[in-house]
């Protein structure tokens, strides 16, 4: 069967379909960057903005039968501003899709996102868009899934849909469901010996050694706390539960303390707002887990200040606030931060299982570290986590290739969709059946042994 690859990137869909003997007859790519590797990749040169491409020709968009998108994320993930489709720039991109949809009819389709579109805007996003395909004559249906649950070392929650002219009765998430394996070895997806990595820069060893010297001078019955860790609490006195920094004049405010306990006296007000935690300086209340996480950070410094106010005291010293946060979701483990994955984030540095990887996103400051190893994830390691092995080219830089690796859709998980969608097609049988109904036949078979 023909189908076409919409907001294509590196390839995700391209070579799930590819395998299962499809072909791509149409692609499209705003990122002339990734147009230039796609078209290495794939023997085939995406179209630029297909909102440009459906506005002037939706013609030159040739008939058919499956029709794939892993539309931008962002308008509707809980990392960016969850603007859904009021996204001027993105998040009326569905719409192009079911544009699509209508004029050319495709039997099938698999769209691809970040699981939190179907609860964004109160379930309305998701509303909108299952009425609008289903208005088109498709049967809908949508599961999450992660490449952790087929083996693939990354936890990678996505939202997977899939619609159909000739109805779902041929189609069973639970299918796919039953093929979920156990976690596959991270050793098995990390190269020994690689010809090229990136070392972790000066200032972040120095970031992890103060980390860890916090974690080692606290004595062993002290357990490290499994709430955000924010280094600029220890010692600070703003208040923050009714009234809160924004409402006080400098004056009022200059009877407390902020980061590290400094003094705010004597301070105007925009310099008491650079010596207070950059999440303080709001003109609202602050939510409720926000104030629960400063008192706790609070308490922690009082109960714990004899063990850790020099390392404190270095902390403080830190350039960026991201660096003076701790995130240690390792619970009662072995205190060694080396022997763990790591992740620079805004929201601190984040400790992880050694047996998992962190999803892989779009932002180059945050691509996991393999404590172990000292040094980051290589983007072949990174091609490996997103099931795109095989592939000839990634773009250059590395910040390049990690943007469009977080982007992209993992192939293991489309081909195993795209497999049990598909078997309705006549191609697809076996004496007359369909091969998804023999499976059904044979499971039900082996379940009554």
């Amino acid at each position: 069967m023909k189908f076409i690859d919409l907001f294509a990137g590196l390839g995700g869909f391209h070579k799930a379909l590819h395998e299962l003997g499809h072909e791509c007859v149409f692609a499209s790519e705003i990122n002339q960057l990734l147009c230039d590797v796609y078209e290495i990749n794939w023997g085939i040169r995406p179209v630029g903005d297909i909102k440009k491409v459906i506005k002037n020709d939706i013609t030159s968009i040739p008939k058919h039968d499956i029709l794939c998108a892993g539309f931008p994320c962002q308008p509707f993930s809980k990392a960016g501003k969850q603007q859904g489709m009021n996204d001027k720039e993105r998040g009326n991109l569905f719409d192009e899709i079911v544009k699509v949809l209508e004029f050319r009819r495709p039997n099938y389709f698999i769209l691809e996102n970040v699981p939190f579109i179907a609860k964004h805007d109160n379930e309305e996003t998701w509303k909108y868009m299952s009425l609008k395909l289903e208005s088109l004559g498709y049967t809908v249906d949508h599961r999450n899934y992660s490449p952790h649950e087929l083996g693939i070392p990354q936890h990678r929650l996505r939202i997977f849909i899939v619609g159909s002219l000739n109805g779902l009765d041929h189609f069973d998430f639970d299918l796919i469901d039953k093929q979920k394996s156990k976690l596959g070895n991270i050793n098995d997806f990390i190269n020994d010996n690689p010809i090229q990595f990136r070392k972790l820069p000066k200032e972040n060893k120095r970031v992890i050694k103060l980390w860890q010297d916090f974690i080692s001078s606290l004595p062993d019955n002290v357990n490290i706390p499994g709430f955000p860790i924010w280094g600029m609490e220890f010692g600070a006195t703003y208040p923050f539960n009714n009234i809160y920094p924004y409402l006080l004049s400098s004056k009022e405010l200059g009877g407390f303390k902020g980061n590290f306990g400094i003094s705010l006296k004597g301070m105007d007000k925009s310099k008491q707002f650079i010596n207070l935690p950059s999440y303080a300086r709001v003109d609202k209340e602050f939510p409720s887990w926000k104030k629960r996480w400063i008192g706790y950070n609070r308490q922690f410094y009082i109960d714990n200040k004899e063990y850790i106010k020099n390392v404190v005291n270095e902390i403080a010293q830190l350039p960026n606030q991201s660096w003076q946060k701790l995130e240690w979701n390792v619970g009662n483990s072995k205190r060694s931060i080396k022997e763990y994955i790591l992740q620079f984030r805004a929201s601190g540095l984040r400790v992880k299982s050694p047996d998992i990887f962190p999803s892989l996103v779009c932002t180059n400051t945050q691509v996991p570290i393999i404590g172990w190893r000292g040094r980051y994830i290589t983007k072949d390691e990174g091609v490996k986590l997103q099931s795109l092995e095989g592939l000839k080219r990634l773009p250059e830089p590395d910040n390049a290739a990690f943007k469009a690796l977080g982007n992209a859709v993992n192939s293991k998980i489309v081909r195993l969709i795209a497999e049990n969608l598909l078997l309705d097609n006549p191609k697809h049988k076996i004496n007359g059946q369909p091969i998804l109904k023999q499976l059904q036949l044979s499971m039900q078979f082996q379940g009554n042994e």
